[in-house]
């Protein structure tokens, strides 16, 4: 069996820029990943006598398995075994279960890093070569959702158009975060439809100096969904405020909500507001986390 970590996606800033004739969104966003297992799902792959799907965790019941190919890594995996199809490749079946402890619908990216992870397992676990033109960024985007390109990488990335042009940062800082879902899940096209301007200012000017980052951040960048999130949403506020009254530098909504982050100085500060925000809401989902490097 081989297994892999499918971490928390979190937008750090993300402009809504325009919106194209198809409908896709344009996007300008800075995202970077959680770097611990609590804030990350696990997909597993072995080889099986016939195709099998597994869901366990705290949030498997939320969660469905194959109803209408609505399942990413079903998807994934479908999707590696057709390139392994055009490349000549004999495949036998997987069973894939999948540990699910990201909230579903919670603005992290879940489905999608889950879809990465199981694409990265099942390209090594078949051996299948990668082909740019089947695998590849716009492919996926295309195919898996504009989430997934960037969720392979699991780097702090720049990225812009629909989700699909990423470039890696390079020293970016690793942040401590404070991570807070409500339990309440959103939409992201109810999100969307409720944004009142869709062609906003683009993030310009990203510092090289590793120290300005949080700073640029706080004065220069914005989640252009956050407002239209709250409406939907009001306890996306009680989080904010809630992350502020521990201490963080910044709190912020994450993607389409309604999971936001707080970042803190310091890996015990963030630990103990985590512990503080879980005392005062103990049904929510609050955890601290470090985000990974971009190396």
């Amino acid at each position: 069996m081989q297994l892999l970590n499918a971490p928390a996606k979190i937008n750090l800033a993300l402009h809504v820029t325009g919106q194209r004739e198809d409908g896709y969104h344009l996007i300008d966003s800075l995202v970077v990943f959680a770097g611990t297992v609590d804030a990350c799902d696990t997909v597993h792959v072995s080889t099986s006598i016939v195709d099998g799907f597994g869901i366990s965790g705290p949030f498997a019941h939320d969660l469905t398995d194959d109803v209408n190919g609505e399942n990413l890594v079903i998807n994934a995996r479908d999707h590696v075994r057709l390139g392994a199809i055009k490349a000549g490749v004999s495949v036998p079946a997987v069973h894939i279960s999948l540990e699910k402890r990201l909230p579903i619908a919670s603005g992290l990216g879940g489905g999608s890093s889950d879809a990465a992870a199981a694409l990265t397992l099942l390209h090594k676990h078949w051996k299948v070569p990668f082909d740019p033109d089947h695998s590849g960024p716009a492919a996926l985007s295309k195919k898996l959702g504009a989430d997934v390109p960037m969720c392979m990488l699991k780097k702090p990335v720049h990225v812009t158009g629909i989700g699909e042009k990423v470039s890696i940062l390079k020293n970016f800082p690793k942040l401590n975060l404070v991570l807070v879902n409500c339990g309440q899940q959103i939409s992201t096209p109810d999100v969307f439809s409720a944004l009142k301007t869709k062609d906003n200012s683009a993030i310009f000017d990203l510092p090289d100096d590793a120290e300005e980052i949080v700073p640029f951040l706080k004065d220069r960048t914005r989640n252009d969904l956050e407002e239209a999130a709250i409406d939907l949403c009001p306890d996306i506020q009680k989080s904010l405020h809630l992350l502020y009254s521990q201490g963080a530098i910044l709190a912020r909504m994450s993607g389409s909500g309604a999971t936001c982050f707080g970042i803190f100085d310091s890996a015990p500060a963030a630990r103990t507001a985590a512990q503080a925000i879980n005392d005062a809401e103990p049904k929510w989902w609050v955890k601290a986390t470090r985000t990974t490097s971009s190396s």
